[in-house]
């Protein structure tokens, strides 16, 4: 099934900036302006947090696999439209003009990829830079195509990542290790990126091992899935005792759950479990 998750939002002339797929469990949301190695829009913004909250709500989703159309993953915000004064950050303004994204904060891609429970994995098939990084660095896996190039070049624009980089970086690589790839913003490859802690994977096709690995994750008990992923967010604010108490609050639910009782059937039986998300 190939969708987007507001098709009212385009036109038949205007084809959809983010692609949505449903196969096997697995939601493939594209970024789909490859003339623009899938620059950021507006239009891109609303629809992407719309695929993402449409697989969360979606029971059939246990996974989501988030990559770019053609050779880019993407590029960050639309650099010639802000110029032109018609894209995101046009004329120097966030909230105002032809630029503006008029959005409560909660409803940011980056934000709702942050808090949704479904586990989310970037396959960087190409460059990604700006934005982009952000939106990869809030993925819970990334697999990065052998001929990726990673840009975390803000310092060279008189920026600062906007979208979550300065919250993600540090706790994925350490202070003075985000400290260096920020401060000097040079360019990295795929397997330096994966040396300091950025990347987990890098493959000749970085799309093809994300849905291996999307596929394995699916076949496993979406419920502890989902429990696990929660309890990481959670965690990262909490100290060991509160965290405690919340992981004892997640047991009673999945102990009491079709899945927990399929999970012990199939070990007991020496067979694959057959998980129903139940």
């Amino acid at each position: 099934m190939t969708d987007t998750a507001t098709p009212e939002q385009h036109t038949d002339a205007q084809a959809p900036e983010v692609l949505y797929d449903v196969a096997d469990h697995v939601a493939t949301l594209t970024l789909n302006r490859p003339h623009r190695r899938n620059a950021i829009s507006v239009q891109m913004l609303m629809e992407l947090t719309a695929c993402l909250q449409r697989a969360e709500r979606d029971r059939d989703v246990r996974v989501i696999v988030l990559t770019g159309a053609g050779k880019g993953f993407c590029a960050g915000l639309d650099i010639k439209d802000a110029l032109a004064g018609t894209g995101i950050g046009g004329g120097g303004k966030v909230g105002q003009g032809a630029g503006a994204v008029n959005a409560n904060i909660r409803d940011l891609p980056t934000v709702v990829l942050h808090e949704i429970d479904t586990p989310v994995i970037a396959a960087i098939n190409g460059g990604v830079a700006g934005y982009g990084l952000d939106l990869a660095l809030g993925c819970d896996l990334r697999i990065a195509q052998s001929d990726a190039r990673i840009v975390p070049g803000f310092a060279k624009r008189g920026i600062v990542p906007e979208s979550g980089g300065t919250w993600y970086l540090p706790r994925l690589v350490g202070w003075a290790r985000a400290a260096e790839i920020s401060f000097l913003g040079r360019d990295l490859s795929p397997e330096r990126a994966e040396q300091v802690g950025i990347i987990n994977a890098v493959a000749p096709d970085a799309l093809a091992l994300a849905r291996e690995w999307a596929l394995e994750i699916a076949a496993n008990a979406p419920l502890a899935i989902a429990a696990m992923k929660r309890l990481f967010r959670h965690g990262l604010d909490e100290t060991f005792q509160a965290h405690s108490d919340h992981v004892l609050l997640q047991l009673a639910p999945l102990m009491a759950s079709r899945d927990f009782q399929e999970g012990m059937a199939a070990f007991m039986e020496q067979r694959e479990p057959r998980f129903s998300g139940r």
